[in-house]
């Protein structure tokens, strides 16, 4: 199979993982996007410009996570890697809970099919979720990431990372604000903060609250306070990042449905009207970045120039 002799372009959401008590299944594709466009050249090796977030500190060579999963994504189509040259334009924070990592894997993969001829019949689009989940380490951020709007994912069985997923339209009230802080918090280091059992009170509360959680996002917003709450993740991991933990807390005795945006550090609330977004914004705590950011009902897209 031949390369492609133009550019690929792809523009990825960021994706709000759990959602309370949808641990490491439930996803939410967010209006916030990085834009990144790559090319094959005559030249050996990988060569990365970024801009925006983590420009300055991400790889600039084959190191680069995005060049990573593009290299997989051939291996896994059974051709050999080419030179490329890789641009980035970044507006998902870095290590903030908001599927930076899951952005660039599903961006990789897809810029590495796309700049195959042919690619699509060597790499399916439920490969391309498996190979994604293998690299993540979980389907839920690169499911949100891949499809769009409220995602439902799972693996095989707990020894195979083939993973599915399903997406919904949320209801068309739902517009997140999420709360960003400066620091960071690698989701690698959080998950170390977890207990490998749980009891089996919390396990049926979660299981409740998470079947409850995929009505709410979808048909009645107004169960979204109840179906957001959480036993098994969000208070474990409470001392790691105290005031997103007190930010969640002050914002639901408000009355609004927060929780921690994946592994955290940033905080997002579910708001349905102007004044329940207005009320969000108004208790960010001095630091943080608020904004107000649509479901993104699109999953990642991808652009072959001049066709």
């Amino acid at each position: 199979m031949g390369f492609r002799s133009v550019g690929v372009e792809v523009i990825v959401p960021a994706t709000s993982a759990n959602l309370g008590p949808g641990f490491d299944s439930l996803g939410l594709a967010l209006a916030l996007h990085d834009h990144l466009v790559a090319m094959v050249t005559e030249d050996p090796g990988v060569l990365v410009t970024v801009e925006g977030e983590g420009a300055g500190s991400l790889p600039a060579d084959d190191r680069h996570l995005v060049a990573r999963a593009m290299a997989a994504a051939w291996e896994a189509m059974g051709v050999t890697a080419p030179g490329i040259v890789l641009r980035c334009r970044n507006a998902i924070p870095q290590g903030r809970g908001l599927g930076s990592s899951a952005a660039a894997i599903v961006a990789g993969i897809l810029l590495a099919r796309g700049l195959v001829e042919e690619g699509e019949s060597l790499l399916p689009d439920d490969e391309v979720l498996g190979l994604a989940t293998r690299m993540e380490g979980h389907p839920d951020n690169v499911a949100a990431a891949l499809l769009g709007g409220f995602t439902t994912a799972w693996v095989d069985s707990i020894d195979d990372t083939h993973a599915s997923a399903v997406t919904r339209a949320t209801h068309p009230s739902i517009v997140p604000v999420i709360f960003i802080p400066q620091q960071s918090m690698p989701t690698k280091e959080a998950r170390t903060l977890l207990d490998d059992t749980v009891s089996r009170a919390d396990a049926v509360f979660n299981v409740g609250r998470t079947a409850l959680l995929a009505h709410a996002v979808v048909s009645d917003p107004a169960l979204l306070f109840p179906a957001t709450e959480d036993r098994l993740h969000q208070d474990a991991r409470s001392h790691a990042y105290p005031q997103s933990h007190a930010l969640v807390m002050s914002l639901r005795e408000g009355g609004l449905p927060a929780v921690v945006s994946g592994a955290g550090p940033t905080v997002l609330a579910f708001t349905v009207d102007e004044r329940e977004r207005a009320a969000a914004m108004a208790a960010a705590p001095e630091g943080w970045r608020p904004l107000a950011v649509p479901v993104e009902g699109d999953g990642a897209r991808v652009h072959i120039r001049g066709s």
